[in-house]
């Protein structure tokens, strides 16, 4: 899943895409970087983002949605918690809706998503962009996060979302420290057993400053590095900037472990 924020202030990319042809550039080539799914956001969700007014937001997304699905056929997902969002979003060409506060923000957003049969990627967040980082703790985070998430599929079936149509993400840098999220990326077969796909978001993230000591422009590197242990894992999609050098990370890391048939295509 490539990301991109057509907003003014996200953590890593903001104001770098923020107008509808810098927008439709950059996901044609997330797409020829080898990106199966593209997600859209206009409003960041870093710790500490203001909140973004309903209209400001469609503004942002909907004219590069509509735009970059009349000129890809990769499927568009909508980052979002904001149930009119996602439905102006589907009506663009979006086909799956992100929402990191797992469908709870709004209380209107199961039925919309419900009403489209879209996707839905459900995320755990512990309180809100505004204040998760403000010393979020847990008994047991891989227990709690698993329970919210299994609580969140059964709220959304019996809000009329297919169970098909859900994928789970524990919210990475969502209301925990790096610790936190160390003991969830090393813990994906608890999420696993919840017996839906399993989406991670770790791109560029600030633990990978606490592991590395890297800025948030040096961490590719990290990145690649914790996706290939979360693709060890079984993890299903993952949620990154650098969708090229994720993929050619990956695309070797198999070559060496899994070759099959690839070693007929090396002379």
């Amino acid at each position: 899943m490539g990301i991109l924020n057509v907003t003014p202030d996200s953590f890593s990319d903001g104001g770098r895409f923020d107008t509808e042809s810098r927008a439709v550039d950059h996901a044609l080539q997330l797409v020829a970087d080898g990106a199966a799914i593209l997600d859209i956001g206009g409003e960041s969700t870093r710790p500490g983002a203001d909140v973004v007014d309903v209209n400001e937001e469609l503004s942002r997304v909907i004219p590069a949605i509509s735009s970059i699905s009349a000129a890809t056929d990769v499927p568009i997902s909508i980052d979002t918690t904001k149930a009119s969002v996602a439905s102006e979003a589907v009506a663009a060409g979006a086909r799956i809706v992100n929402d990191v506060s797992g469908l709870t923000f709004d209380p209107l957003m199961p039925e919309v998503c419900a009403e489209h049969k879209v996707g839905v990627v459900c995320m755990h967040i512990k309180g809100t962009p505004q204040t998760m980082q403000d010393d979020p703790r847990y008994d047991n985070v891989v227990a709690e996060v698993g329970q919210f998430l299994s609580a969140r599929i059964a709220a959304l079936r019996s809000a009329g979302i297919a169970e098909s149509h859900i994928c789970i993400d524990p919210g990475i840098g969502f209301g925990k420290t790096a610790r936190h999220n160390l003991e969830l990326l090393s813990n994906i077969d608890a999420l696993r057993r919840l017996g839906r796909p399993v989406l991670i978001g770790h791109s560029r993230k600030r633990f990978l400053k606490r592991l590395l000591g890297r800025e948030v422009e040096e961490r590719t590197a990290g990145t690649i590095g914790v996706s290939i242990a979360l693709a060890s894992q079984g993890v299903d999609i993952l949620r990154v900037h650098d969708v090229g050098a994720v993929r050619d990370a990956l695309t070797a890391w198999r070559c060496v472990t899994e070759p099959g048939d690839l070693l007929r295509t090396i002379d």
